[in-house]
């Protein structure tokens, strides 16, 4: 595939266009061809110009407040051009709130103030090669951990009163834990055990007591996607991947990066049914 072509324009009467120029640098720094519209563009033109360009995604930056009305709009001006088929993202001062009613009226996915231009340029890929190795998106959720003084006591709940099935136990030596797997879906509940004091675990609980240790998401290209959160400034624990239950490759981010949770990252084993 060659190029990613990508509009970056600015609809609406909104005169400040600083951070148009600087995410089109960006994404041409990523390998990215990038079409810059200029101020001022009706949805009409800006529709248009994606047509004529023959691009592969269109950003639409506001700063003026009338993004509920111009994002649509822009939507609507492709549908009537059967290219609707090319995606739409937006980012700029866009309040929380106002997200949801974007993506529903069919925008891909909002880039908020403190987004990072890193992040645009991985999802930009993702959205245009979504089987590239270590792709930005998590698979699914691979597992909560839960931390449990004992494996044994807490069965009964998980096993009989949820009625959840226990799929195997392991010993993990190098992390110091015995694991209870229990299938929910796709997904698992991982009950752990610390095996001796030394454990994170047990520090853990002798910290916060038993509950929630962790939530996995699983991706396929593990060193890749730790590169990537690196770039961005996420705090990472592991730099490196290192061996987890299940012949699984794991390494966890910092939780001051996630608001307080810890997550880890998981690759499966190949050949696995993660």
């Amino acid at each position: 595939m060659g190029k990613i072509r990508v509009l970056v324009a600015k609809p609406g009467l909104d005169g400040h266009d600083r951070g148009a120029l600087v995410i089109s640098q960006a994404l041409r720094d990523h390998g990215m061809e990038v079409i810059y519209t200029g101020l001022r563009q009706s949805p009409v033109q800006i529709a248009q110009a994606a047509i004529q360009e023959d691009v592969d995604v269109i950003g639409l930056s506001s700063l003026s407040g009338a993004h509920k009305t111009l994002f649509p709009k822009v939507i609507d001006e492709l549908v009537k051009r059967n290219a609707d088929d090319i995606p739409v993202v937006g980012g700029g001062v866009i309040p929380t709130e106002d997200i949801p009613f974007l993506l529903e009226k069919g925008v891909k996915k909002i880039f908020t103030s403190g987004s990072s231009t890193e992040a645009l340029a991985n999802y930009i890929k993702d959205l245009i090669q979504p089987d590239r190795p270590g792709g930005q998106r998590p698979e699914k959720i691979s597992h909560i951990g839960i931390a449990v003084e004992n494996i044994d006591s807490a069965l009964p709940f998980y096993s009989d009163s949820v009625g959840l099935e226990l799929e195997a136990v392991e010993e993990v030596q190098t992390e110091g834990v015995k694991v209870a797997f229990l299938k929910i879906g796709e997904s698992r509940i991982e009950l752990l055990e610390p095996l001796d004091d030394t454990s994170p675990i047990r520090k853990f609980l002798d910290k916060k007591g038993e509950g929630i240790h962790h939530i996995a998401l699983e991706t396929r290209d593990i060193k890749e996607r730790l590169r990537q959160l690196a770039s961005q400034g996420v705090k990472l624990i592991d730099n490196d991947p290192r061996p987890g239950a299940h012949d699984t490759q794991v390494a966890f981010l910092h939780p001051k990066a996630a608001h307080g949770v810890l997550y880890e990252l998981c690759q499966p084993a190949e050949g696995s049914e993660e």
